[in-house]
């Protein structure tokens, strides 16, 4: 029964009606903030939502090169060092805090890669890289790039999630939380490692920190059977196995009905029926069987070297081209990336086993006309320093590159700069906050207004900083 209670008096009335006035200032108050048409709680938290502004990008492919790949190596030539090789870094350098703390006094160490400028853009790059070199003018590489952390774990996690500590959600969470997801039947979020091996930091790398469960991202094996137990049993397909799925879930709704907001709870429930969903979506999804000889090539798919990261990337293709909003590839997974020693080597065989994949992604997605809506990001948690630890390098925050292409993407452009030898981010300095805010940009988000409200505060993805980089953008 709903009790009303009636004004006594004129003064009575105006007082209550008076009161809403401050209710309808509130309401004005939270839609500047765009939580105004925010979902109900009960509603599905992976419904799709409307962006901020017009987006550029449906999806994100970020290639993930973990262990910090050498700007100075791939990207960045710097013909000073060359010329100071196995000198100390000279005195006019502010002296760096290091992992290893050895190599302010090491001498420096020349880069014996080749270079030349590709395309229009004229864009510099390694003969490590002579696939990807090939879609230069359809690159925005910026090369004043900056971080915060030394280690990996800091640095992984900071790249992935705003913070070099952890408890944050990571950026496939955020955009998730904003966008909802455009599958029904395939999670919203994935991730794909080319090896057993987790990233430093593991799953906190894909995981929701203070915001809800349900966005965090959903990680598929490494193989030819990325999803387990696909197909339900003989017995149970069906209507059978709708009915018990049915019943579990109406067991679980009971129980969380005694427990308001917990989170996991409302995750694993949405899991089960993702699950259910997925047994008929995805066996297409991940059958790439039905790929053409020529498309598993342009991969690197008859390669052992390049198999391995040229299937996933034939995969977070073809996850994109179902609605997957966010799909993150690791490539060298357990920091095979990190070359303190024998940098050749360790570089010489990494490269060789994401040119061509990465390559062949860009050049199927450009030609499938799914670039345009397809933001792909190159990027790795820190570049490395041009004083040698032995016959390698060690990690380098304060300088290093990243690139982008498709989605709102102005391709052929290079952004920024490091010094003459690629220590120090000099110009165009891009914090990984910037990158995440432009990231974030082309899907349509404006991270200052994506906010979730954790102890009190608004939280939001680039915490207190971030600027979005107009120069790489379309008009």
């Amino acid at each position: 029964m709903v009790h009303h209670e009636c004004a006594h008096s004129r003064r009575d009335f105006l007082t209550r009606a008076g009161g809403g006035m401050g209710l309808l200032a509130l309401l004005s108050l939270l839609d500047g903030d765009g939580r105004a048409d925010e979902p109900a709680a009960s509603a599905n938290p992976l419904a799709a939502k409307p962006p901020h502004f017009p987006a550029t990008a449906k999806s994100v492919i970020w290639c993930f090169l973990d262990g910090g790949p050498s700007h100075i190596d791939l990207f960045d030539p710097k013909p000073e060092l060359t010329k100071l090789a196995g000198q100390p870094l000279p005195s006019s350098f502010k002296r760096p805090v290091t992992a290893m703390g050895r190599t302010s006094g090491t001498p420096l160490l020349a880069s014996k890669r080749k270079f030349k400028q590709y395309g229009q853009s004229g864009h510099w790059v390694s003969d490590w890289y002579p696939e990807i070199a090939s879609c230069a003018d359809e690159l925005a590489i910026l090369k004043g790039c900056y971080a915060d952390g030394l280690n990996h774990v800091g640095s992984v996690g900071q790249m992935n999630t705003g913070d070099i500590l952890g408890g944050r959600p990571c950026l496939g969470s955020w955009s998730l939380y904003g966008l909802g997801s455009a599958s029904e039947e395939l999670p919203g979020y994935v991730v794909l490692l080319d090896n057993p091996d987790d990233p430093p930091g593991g799953s906190r790398n894909w995981g929701t920190g203070f915001m809800p469960a349900v966005y965090q991202g959903v990680r598929f094996r490494d193989g030819k059977t990325p999803i387990l137990y696909l197909e339900p049993p003989v017995n149970e397909a069906g209507a059978p196995e709708r009915a018990k799925l049915d019943f579990l879930q109406e067991l679980n709704r009971r129980h969380l009905a005694t427990r308001a907001e917990d989170g996991d709870l409302e995750a694993r429930i949405a899991s089960y029926e993702l699950a259910f969903k997925m047994q008929s979506a995805g066996p297409e999804a991940v059958d790439l069987a039905k790929e053409t000889e020529e498309t598993k090539t342009l991969y690197g798919l008859d390669d052992k070297a390049t198999e391995r990261v040229g299937r996933n990337a034939l995969l977070a293709r073809r996850l994109v081209e179902r609605g997957v909003r966010f799909v993150q590839l690791y490539c060298g997974s357990g920091s095979k990336w990190d070359a303190h020693s024998d940098i050749e080597g360790n570089h010489a065989a990494r490269c060789r086993e994401t040119d061509k994949p990465i390559a062949g992604l860009l050049k199927d997605l450009k030609r499938r006309g799914l670039l345009d809506s397809t933001l792909v990001v190159w990027a790795g948690e820190f570049g490395r320093t041009p004083m040698s630890e032995g016959t390698g390098r060690d990690h380098n925050p304060y300088g290093f590159t990243t690139w982008m292409a498709g989605g709102g993407i102005k391709g052929g452009v290079s952004y920024g700069a490091t010094d003459d030898i690629g220590l120090y981010a000099v110009e165009g300095r891009t914090h990984v906050h910037d990158l995440h805010a432009t990231m974030l940009r082309c899907l349509g988000l404006d991270h200052r207004k994506l906010t979730l409200l954790h102890n009190g505060r608004d939280e939001r993805p680039t915490i207190n900083g971030g600027v979005v980089v107009d120069a790489v953008l379309k008009a």
